[in-house]
């Protein structure tokens, strides 16, 4: 049987080895080298754009956590991202190109395979398809997937705020209050006085931050302003944008200087967003310039600011937890074109969609991962109901919460992880 695999990054070949090794045909398309996207220089598959770094591999992270899983699954990518390591402290970081032309090399062997170098156009509706393009999927196939999904449009992704968990937010220097006392106090509101504000804008000003390739710069900045350009127009320019005391009040009735507002993030209510801070400062400089904020002294970062083109699906409505389409169950996205975000949850999400498609394939039950792994909360995320849905990367606030939680962080962190490898553990052990 044949089945498509339209791209060749770390979705799409970590999808095509699977499907290839449990003995279908695949069709791989990859339109390099004919035709490259704005951010890809290589014709070699899999190739790494931005950072060599996969995260970290420590257990105690929700990073080290999915590779973990992904040891268990055999994914090809991240085995060859071991084998081609170079030193990087407790980060797993790569030889971009020998990780590339080796997973080239190895998917242009593996039996099964068949490789075509052309720009898919429109989708074969009736082929059992994965799509892996990325964000930077071509107007061609871009406009064709709208049709596939009835849509006008799909989201573009330019920006977004950093994302706190709910435990680390010191609440004894917050308030709850919507402004102008409309609503039901759903923001949780973080003051800052005189002081505290102008120091605060001293930082975001002279702040490191991420260079935007050219083809991103335009289209960016037409749609948004980062926190730290809008704080450069004058120094109390943030007490009349995102940071405005007006119609808030404390439990005393009295209106702080500035004010900084966190929303619910998700429905469990154990993660918040920084209502209004995109940015484009280093994740560093986010870490310790957003610290500054007297209630996120201690914040822990699920989540920091990202500022990048990418085109991505409104998956909650349209995708199943396999990474299927709800409208069309044999067609399937993986990547970041699907909602998740980061290299190791690319290859996750390439990985599940493979295995989910030949379970269907072969009249095998479907492989359900529960909320007590990484994987498993990254197919839930994408599937579940989100207004404001946002693309999301391995991380411990998604996991189905503890039963017991012990207050030492670490300890915490360490039981989460043993208890997504037993569980992963119990989920392999059933797909046999």
């Amino acid at each position: 049987m044949i089945v498509n695999v339209i791209g060749a990054g770390l979705a799409g070949t970590e999808a095509a080895y699977q499907l290839a090794k449990r003995g279908f045909e695949v069709h791989l398309y990859e339109m390099k080298p004919h035709k490259f996207s704005p951010a890809h220089t290589s014709s070699s598959m899999a190739e790494i754009v931005c950072s060599n770094s996969f995260k970290s591999k420590e257990q105690t992270t929700a990073s080290g956590t999915l590779k973990e899983e992904l040891k268990l699954l055999g994914s090809l990518n991240l085995d060859i991202a071991y084998k081609v390591a170079v030193p990087a402290g407790s980060a797993l970081a790569v030889d971009r190109d020998r990780f590339s032309t080796t997973i080239t090399t190895i998917i242009e062997n593996t039996p099964n395979i068949k490789i075509f170098h052309e720009e898919v156009k429109k989708i074969d509706r009736d082929m059992p398809t994965i799509i892996a393009t990325g964000p930077l999927t071509s107007d061609a196939l871009s406009k064709d997937i709208l049709k596939l999904l009835g849509e006008k449009n799909l989201f573009f992704y330019d920006a977004s705020a950093p994302i706190v968990t709910a435990e680390s937010i010191n609440y004894e220097k917050t308030f709850k209050a919507d402004r102008y006392g409309k609503g039901e106090s759903d923001y949780v509101n973080c003051p800052l006085s005189k002081e505290e504000y102008y120091k605060f804008v001293e930082e975001l000003i002279s702040g490191e931050r991420i260079e935007l390739k050219n083809f991103e710069k335009k289209e960016i900045f037409q749609g948004c302003i980062p926190i730290e350009v809008m704080a450069s127009g004058g120094k109390d320019s943030l007490r009349f944008g995102p940071l405005r005391p007006v119609g808030l009040f404390d439990e005393n009735g009295k209106r702080p200087y500035a004010v900084v507002q966190l929303r619910k993030e998700n429905t469990k209510s154990d993660l918040y967003n920084l209502v209004g801070f995109q940015t484009n400062l280093t994740f560093t400089e986010q870490n310790r310039i957003f610290k500054l904020i007297p209630a996120l002294e201690n914040a822990e970062f699920i989540k920091f600011g990202v500022m990048h083109r990418n085109t991505y699906l409104n998956s909650p409505k349209h995708l199943n937890p396999d990474f299927s389409l709800k409208s069309r169950p044999n067609i399937y996205f993986a990547g970041q074109i699907s909602g998740v975000e980061g290299y190791v949850e690319s290859i996750a999400s390439g990985l599940v969609a493979a295995i989910s498609l030949a379970n269907k394939l072969t009249g095998k039950k479907n492989m359900e991962f529960s909320n007590k792994t990484i994987i498993g909360s990254l197919c839930n995320y994408i599937s579940t109901e989100n207004v404001d849905f946002q693309p999301m990367n391995a991380n411990f606030g998604i996991l189905e919460p503890l039963e017991d939680l012990p207050r030492d962080k670490k300890l915490r962190k360490q039981m989460y992880f043993d208890r997504a490898v037993k569980e992963m553990k119990r989920i392999k052990e059933n797909m046999r």
